[in-house]
């Protein structure tokens, strides 16, 4: 059984941390059920543990918080659906590339219910589009933009943080940082890519792919 949050409004990053590592730790020790938190931040950036100074372009622009998730720089903010994962992994074969895979093909096959193809790029953490309308990147091959950003944690096989997929935020924000690390190429959110979708009609469609996915 896995229980569904989704928060109204902006929720605080402080707040959110103190909540998974107090359900993660009930979740480990069997006295919580498995738990999915769909949320919105205000504006700020997060470092994961393998964030690099020279990444944070712009540091006074919003808030920076230490993420203690694999990865490195990311942006939340309005717009922008969080999906907190705390999961426990142990019961799904204990392995974390595995897990890590399903919760990709989860972001693809949400966005797949709205026609975008999300694709995989080895060595680029995240779920990317292509962009053909754009000129073509400099190794030739097609633009593309980054969607949808992944990075977890796991304690006790269970795990927490999750992914964050780009309906409408203001991209904007995205300049005060390199995103994961990854300096040649753009972020796009549904929006952007021409689709009236709403956070509830994404909500729905993350509900519809869970249970055939993870």
């Amino acid at each position: 059984m896995v229980e569904w949050i989704i928060s109204d409004g902006l929720t605080d990053y402080a707040e959110a941390l103190r909540f998974m590592e107090a359900r993660v730790d009930a979740i480990s020790r069997g006295e919580a059920e498995d738990c999915i938190w769909l949320l919105e931040h205000p504006p700020l950036y997060t470092a994961g543990t393998s964030a690099k100074s020279a990444d944070l372009i712009d540091p006074d622009r919003f808030p920076v918080f230490e993420a203690r998730r694999g990865g490195e720089y990311t942006y939340h903010g309005p717009g922008q659906r969080v999906a907190y994962v705390m999961l426990d992994v142990a019961k799904r074969g204990r392995d974390v590339r595995q897990f890590v895979k399903d919760l990709e093909t989860w972001v693809i096959a949400t966005l797949d219910t709205f026609n975008v193809k999300g694709e995989i790029r080895e060595g680029r953490v995240g779920v990317w589009v292509q962009r053909p309308e754009k000129p073509l990147h400099a190794d030739g091959n097609p633009a593309e933009d980054k969607i949808a950003a992944l990075g977890i944690r796991l304690r006790k096989w269970v795990s927490f943080h999750g992914m964050s997929i780009n309906v409408d935020p203001d991209l904007s924000h995205f300049e005060g940082i390199v995103p994961c690390g990854i300096t040649d190429h753009g972020v796009t959110s549904l929006v952007d890519l021409g689709l009236p979708v709403t956070m509830n009609d994404l909500d729905v469609a993350l509900r519809q792919t869970f249970d055939r996915t993870m």
